[in-house]
């Protein structure tokens, strides 16, 4: 039983259809793990978060919207199971408050999963211009300013907001609104 149509496997839940749940668990469990995973950095938790969606999922099933993507509402729903999750065991500070927000806006309506998008960007930065990569990630990834780039390379302030500037210019392009959160993400500060 084919189930490629994500309108035609939607349909068939509602109906309780057992077949297309287990399409479903097949298709999405393991990669849906390794998501949680990815948020919540505990496998056993990971795995009941994941569970509870596809319990969720079946006791809601006739409340599916076959229009929506079922692969945005499952990674949708890890999310926000990882957001209750994390919401009890400790309080939000700053920086993990804005990581959350950064992965929310990521994660919110997007046909590509989390690590398909950190990927794009990551394939993005790897193919930027080599001078222009190297003071990028050197600002980004290593946290330096502007003036110790400058110093390090040997190289003037300017230069250094001119790849900055390019580098921000490029990933722009590529990636659209979502580059910021997936900076933030990626580097993760």
């Amino acid at each position: 039983m084919g189930f490629k149509n994500h309108f035609f496997l939607a349909q068939r839940l509602k109906l309780g259809d057992s077949k297309a749940y287990d399409f479903l668990m097949e298709d999405f469990y393991q990669n849906l793990c390794l998501y949680s995973y990815s948020l919540i950095h505990d496998h056993e938790k990971a795995e009941d978060i994941v569970q509870n969606v596809f319990v969720e999922l079946y006791v809601k099933r006739t409340n599916i919207n076959p229009k929506l993507s079922l692969k945005n509402y499952l990674y949708r729903s890890v999310y926000n199971g990882f957001i209750d999750q994390y919401r009890k065991n400790k309080p939000v500070i700053n920086l993990e408050k804005k990581y959350l927000e950064a992965l929310d806006h990521v994660v919110e309506n997007d046909s590509e999963n989390l690590e398909e998008l950190l990927g794009k960007l990551q394939q993005e930065i790897d193919s930027l211009p080599k001078k222009c990569k190297q003071i990028f990630l050197l600002n980004k990834k290593e946290g330096l300013t502007h003036i110790e780039i400058s110093e390090y390379l040997g190289v003037s302030i300017k230069t250094i907001e001119g790849h900055m500037t390019r580098a921000f210019k490029i990933l722009n392009k590529k990636l659209g609104a979502k580059m910021d959160a997936l900076l933030f993400l990626l580097f993760k500060f």
